[in-house]
């Protein structure tokens, strides 16, 4: 499962137990199940409880992904700045796309 973009909502509720929505019943089912649970937690800046959620949900089994640009391939445009957040995020359940790479830009 991929969380794109992960609220702090959603990150407190997966990481608690709390499953008041759809999204996080969804999520915690799937960390019950030992499956792949991506999260790509949006917010900055960063405080104690963001942390400790995302420690949380990673000693759980989950992967926190923060969708950070990555400025090493110097991308063009936005559109390419997106793709390479959604390949990585893709290539950590073992997904293959025709996006570029990182060497291949």
């Amino acid at each position: 499962m991929l969380v794109a973009p992960c609220t702090v909502k959603t990150l407190s509720e997966i990481a608690t137990g709390v499953t008041s929505s759809l999204i996080s019943r969804a999520a915690d089912v799937v960390l019950k199940e030992r499956r792949r649970l991506v999260l790509l937690f949006r917010e900055t800046p960063l405080h104690l409880g963001h942390l400790r959620s995302m420690t949380r949900v990673t000693e759980m089994g989950g992967i926190v992904m923060p969708p950070a640009p990555a400025f090493y391939t110097r991308p063009q445009s936005i559109d390419q700045i997106v793709a390479h957040t959604m390949v990585r995020a893709l290539d950590l359940f073992g997904l293959d796309c025709d996006l570029p790479r990182w060497g291949d830009q």
